[in-house]
């Protein structure tokens, strides 16, 4: 069963989003920050054009209504495994289409995608050129500045103006380069130095193109301060570990005159979403995991994240078990 959505529209603001991120951004994490923001664009887990192609495309693909508006970040390299990818989450209602040219792990590299691609760029502009021809999409990529010894700005412009001629308009750039040989994921998130002034530089020499910063944001503060430079903001694991600084984004980045909603708003408006999604025979940790860091920073935080996650795995767990957790926190919470 899917509750596939309806057909997609052209009209994405980017101005913040959601870092698509393995293992995290889930449908189940995604409908929890879309209650929390409005307008936040958010981002599949990267598939792989073979497993769109292959798998099970309504276990990979399908996502609530609520979601959107939402991007699929596929992964791959063969612009004809990739056009078909593209045509087949197009069908799935998706509002976008990302390619991955960012990732630096082993297993992206080997799969020859990911931040590798930032050496090929006409293969990723060939991707592009017939993604673009056969849906109605925005195909937008995803990178880094550079690639281990190629980390010239010059190597990014020339990486950039290639893809662009091909028809993309909007790169997401995380700010830093990808060491290949030698770093994990994680430490590539964190030993590269971030350069943001470079990202600021590629949109002050590309004012016609879209330009996204990622990397290192954690704030909402940090988010104004780079809109001052590029068109819109990409946070990743500050929005999974303290999701709820999103909830003032729709008033302070898209000026929505709406009230902020209480954490407390926030579980009730899940309990429904995890009860229709329990009767599927998902369960309860599946969805409540992505719930943990509600209460960051916040007094309880610790009480919070431990009562769910020693009881939410145990077979008996609902949907109440929420309520009950909130019932343990301190009113200042």
């Amino acid at each position: 069963m899917t509750d596939q959505a309806p057909a997609a529209t052209k009209d994405v603001c980017r101005r913040f989003s959601v870092a698509p991120m393995m293992e995290y951004t889930d449908r189940h994490e995604r409908y929890f920050l879309r209650q929390i923001s409005r307008h936040a664009l958010l981002y599949t887990e990267m598939v792989t054009a073979e497993a769109v192609i292959h798998g099970d495309k309504d276990r990979l693909l399908s996502f609530s209504d609520a979601e959107h508006p939402i991007a699929l970040q596929l992964g791959g390299s063969d612009p004809a495994r990739m056009t078909m990818a593209a045509e087949i989450g197009q069908s799935y209602g998706y509002d976008e289409i990302n390619i991955n040219v960012g990732c630096p792990s082993d297993r992206v590299q080997s799969g020859r995608f990911g931040a590798c691609l930032m050496g090929e760029p006409d293969l990723v502009a060939a991707s592009v050129k017939s993604m673009t021809a056969a849906t109605d999409l925005p195909i937008t990529v995803k990178s880094r500045i550079g690639i281990d010894d190629q980390d010239s700005y010059g190597f990014l412009r020339q990486f950039v103006e290639t893809v662009a001629a091909a028809g993309c308009t909007t790169f997401i750039v995380h700010a830093r380069k990808a060491i290949l040989a030698g770093l994990s994921p994680k430490q590539n998130r964190e030993i590269p130095p971030l350069d943001y002034e470079r990202v600021y530089q590629l949109k002050a020499d590309y004012p016609e193109l879209e330009v996204i910063i990622n990397g290192g944001i954690d704030s909402l503060e940090q988010c104004q301060s780079h809109l001052n430079h590029v068109d819109g903001v990409m946070v990743g694991r500050a929005a999974y570990q303290s999701p709820y600084m999103m909830a003032s984004v729709d008033r302070d980045l898209y000026g929505d005159d709406v009230p902020l909603p209480s954490r407390t708003d926030l579980v009730n408006a899940m309990l429904p979403y995890i009860a229709a999604q329990m009767a599927r025979g998902v369960r309860l940790n599946a969805i409540s995991r992505h719930m943990l860091g509600l209460y960051y920073g916040q007094p309880g935080a610790r009480t919070w994240r431990r009562y769910i996650s020693e009881r939410s795995h145990l077979g008996e767990a609902t949907c109440g078990l929420l309520e009950d957790a909130l019932a343990q926190m301190p009113v200042a919470a």
